[in-house]
């Protein structure tokens, strides 16, 4: 019997474009195969290339073809990743979407019952693949939290209340309420009560990285907020009502406007109560009352003239580098502090960049002590502001102490005139207090620039990139202990400390708990700084750019959320082309597993510098002795850039880019491993939630992991497409004694609540902005718990910007 020829038109304009398709592939794949790659591409583009000009001749042969190249990848996909959905999809989805085109009427004709049977098979054999992957994810871990609760009562300093009281909740930073009103069982009735919007929002005189990171207080009757541009406002907490607005006014410290600064944020304010350390405050705070309350105090009055005037104070760094204090009753400023209510924080810093140097981070407080650190631009030039940590008089503004890592056994406070210790490791993210053992604990960062350390000192490299210990009301040094040597990846230590009780084998144990950009969660005595959880010093890569030198080893907590190494198989995208790229982009650069040296050629930087954990944190349950935290995974290159290579001015004001590194010998180009259609190269999960058993007898353990997020805000083209891979968060989370923990950081625009012993998604509601902050709860008057969350948005980040803060709660 005669067959018929194929149709031409569709069959010729099919045949061309995968003969285009395998052309790209087969000249890519022998690229990636010079450079040591994998030889896939190379044969599966001649195959492409082969069927692809058959089926423009109308040759029946066509479809066999097709079919061994189909049922080939498929075997090589699953050779390589097995049943992961998310990887099979950039190397099977398209060309089996080709095949069953191949397969209608309009192609297929002519070309005989075997040849079609052939690729029939090729392609039900791969869409059983595909169905087998939905069985269950192979990246998941399932499993529960069983831990079980300590002998004793939780330490009261580390669980918050009725009230939130400091930006962990208390000053041990746990983000744990004892409030259980909201659990498992009703969360889903959980309803938005409450939204307001600030009227702080970006222009185009922002900085590149405008958000608002604010996790709210809510103490004294109120919610108290800060926003991006350091305004304060008190808010009714069941109703969201402003109660007084305080807007400081902040200038561009002689720049044009705000666009070169690399940051603009506030992360939270800060409260003192004297009443909560023995004063008696009932007097309230007017001036008629001061003096009333003044008359009546015995000739040893228990409260200062200060105290009187201004007894309850809210605490409020600005992006133009002043401290503020003011009244928390009314919002207006606390006269006696500093300077009309402020402490103007330049002061012996030295000359630096408008928006070089703040506090994006709210201070801690004591009874005695407001103290607080700094951020300082990353890569700008080696001579930037000291990290000094500065303590001061909590009623009078006065400083106390100061303690530089550049100069760590002096902190008596500088005299007029002298500057403290240039460049040297500062503290930029929350710090954590425990008064009872009296030692303030901060999580260092590194003298900058960070991928360039041949100039650093020895007080540098001892305290960057670890946890200090000092004495709270001297400043003095207790204990150090480091996370990363001679750090040349801006691995500083992100994220507040958390101060917990650990029950090991039956034994009570003070622990600080520090989550780290690398992965390791580093468990330390807290009152020695000796580790609780074994650390390992491990081998690490060598060979630095001329002139600098890597450490020998780097150190590793068995405590970790760690991903594996990189390898080609992991390269990723939404097609084989732009997976080919992302593959050719791997061998191409310099990759030996973390740690990796930056060098002139471009070095892969993984887990990048974004982190595993960022600021955000981690929550931890000192009843079930469980950690809640949402791991991150994204690869960046850094590509150092010789001195004579970068024309004068060239830079970035955010931290991706060509970063100047002034007075280096290198600048150094920075940003994420992305394929060409801006998506990550390295394969997903990018993001997870995680739970973490700490009662294991010492030895805690990974109960459960999960992908967390969708791609529904990340799409290319604004596609608002909800694929469920699991994406970054930034913005940490927020647990509860009813056993729900909730998440607002993700990519995508949700908050979220978990189970904490589970991990199961209990609960979402959509947001009107990027959730990057961390979310808050408390009681409020009517009774119920509230879950407030900021939603600012991110400009790095990339997510809608906003300037909304909104209540939710259960049904009255």
């Amino acid at each position: 019997m005669e067959r018929r020829p194929m149709s031409r038109g569709p069959a010729w304009l099919l045949g061309a474009l995968i003969f285009l398709l395998g052309l790209a592939l087969l000249a890519g794949g022998g690229y990636l195969v010079m450079l040591g790659g994998s030889v896939y591409y190379l044969v599966a583009g001649a195959g492409l290339v082969l069927s692809g000009a058959l089926m423009m001749k109308r040759s029946p042969h066509a479809l066999w073809f097709y079919a061994l190249v189909l049922f080939g990848t498929t075997l090589w996909a699953l050779w390589e990743v097995g049943l992961d959905w998310w990887q099979l999809v950039p190397r099977v989805a398209i060309l089996c979407a080709i095949g069953i085109l191949m397969l209608l009427p309009w192609w297929r004709r002519g070309s005989g019952l075997l040849a079609s049977g052939s690729l029939s098979l090729a392609v039900l054999f791969a869409i059983g693949v595909a169905i087998a992957t939905q069985l269950k994810d192979p990246l998941s871990t399932e499993g529960q939290i069983t831990g079980t609760a300590p002998a004793s009562s939780p330490n009261p300093s580390q669980v918050a209340g009725d009230d939130w009281v400091a930006y962990g909740g208390t000053n041990a930073g746990t983000h744990y309420s004892a409030l259980d009103q909201i659990t498992p069982e009703n969360v889903a009735q959980l309803k938005e009560v409450w939204r307001i919007q600030t009227g702080d929002t970006a222009t185009p005189d922002s900085p590149p990285e405008i958000t608002n990171q604010n996790t709210p207080l809510k103490v004294n009757d109120r919610l108290y907020i800060c926003t991006s541009h350091s305004r304060v406002m008190a808010l009714d907490p069941d109703t969201g009502e402003t109660d007084w607005t305080f807007d400081p006014e902040i200038s561009t410290m002689g720049a044009e406007n705000f666009s070169r600064w690399a940051h603009m944020t506030c992360r939270g304010v800060s409260y003192y109560d004297v009443a909560q350390y023995g004063g008696d405050t009932s007097a309230g705070s007017s001036a008629q009352d001061a003096a009333e309350l003044a008359s009546s105090q015995e000739a040893e009055p228990m409260l200062s003239d200060t105290d009187v005037m201004c007894p309850r104070r809210i605490f409020v760094p600005t992006a133009d580098a002043r401290l503020i204090a003011l009244n928390a009753d009314t919002g207006e400023r606390c006269e006696s502090f500093g300077d009309n209510g402020e402490v103007d924080l330049t002061q012996n810093i030295g000359p630096f960049d408008p928006g070089g140097y703040y506090s994006t981070s709210p201070a801690v407080v004591t009874e005695d002590l407001v103290i607080l650190g700094g951020h300082v631009t990353d890569n700008s030039s080696t001579d930037e502001p000291s990290g000094v940590v500065r303590a001061f008089d909590v009623r009078s503004g006065e400083l106390i102490w100061n303690w530089d890592s550049g100069n760590p056994d002096d902190t008596t406070p500088l005299a007029e005139g002298e500057v403290y210790t240039r460049n040297s490791p500062n503290v930029w993210a929350p710090f954590s207090v425990d008064e009872e053992l009296g030692l303030v604990y901060l999580p260092m960062g590194n003298a900058t620039p960070d991928q360039w350390g041949a100039d650093r000192s020895e007080d540098d490299e001892r305290y960057s990139a670890g946890l200090v210990a000092l004495d709270v009301h001297t400043g003095k040094l207790s204990w150090v202990h480091q996370f990363v040597h001679h750090d040349l990846w801006d691995m500083d230590t992100p994220a507040q400390p958390v101060l917990i009780d650990l029950t090991i084998n039956g034994e009570e144990v003070p622990a600080v708990i520090q989550p780290t950009k690398q992965g390791s969660l580093y468990v330390l005595n807290r009152e020695t700084g000796e580790a609780i959880v074994p650390i390992d010093e491990l081998p690490a890569p060598q060979g630095a750019v001329e002139g600098d030198w890597t450490a020998q080893t780097q150190p590793r907590s068995r405590l970790n959320l760690l991903p594996e190494p990189l390898t080609g198989a992991d390269m990723w995208g939404a097609s084989p082309l732009d997976q080919m790229i992302c593959r050719i982009k791997f061998h191409s650069l310099r990759y030996e597993g973390q740690y990796t040296p930056p060098s002139l050629e471009g070095s892969i930087v993984y887990p990048g510098n974004v982190g595993v954990f960022n600021w955000s944190g981690i929550a931890v349950d000192p009843v079930r002795q469980a950690i809640f935290t949402s791991p991150n995974y994204l690869a960046f290159v850094d590509k150092m850039i010789p001195r004579d290579q970068v024309e004068e001015g060239q830079g970035s004001a955010s931290e991706q880019g060509l970063q100047p590194n002034k007075g280096a010998p290198y600048a150094v180009e920075m940003g994420p491993l992305l394929s060409p259609l801006a998506l990550p190269c390295q394969a997903p999960p990018w993001g997870e939630v995680a739970g973490i058993d700490l009662s294991g007898g010492g030895q805690p353990q990974v109960a459960w992991k999960h992908r967390n997020g969708t791609t529904r805000d990340s799409m290319p083209f604004g596609l608002p497409v909800p694929f469920e891979v699991g994406v970054p968060a930034l913005g940490g989370p927020m647990t509860t004694a009813g056993g729900v923990t909730f998440l607002s950081g993700t990519l995508d625009q949700y908050v979220r609540a978990y189970d904490i012993t589970t991990g199961e998604q209990l609960w979402k509601s959509r947001l009107p902005a990027g959730g990057q902050a961390t979310p808050m709860t408390y009681r409020g008057a009517d009774g119920r718990q509230y879950v407030v969350v900021t939603a600012g948005g991110h400009g790095t980040f990339g997510t809608k910007l906003g300037d909304y803060v909104i209540g939710y709660a259960l049904p009255e």
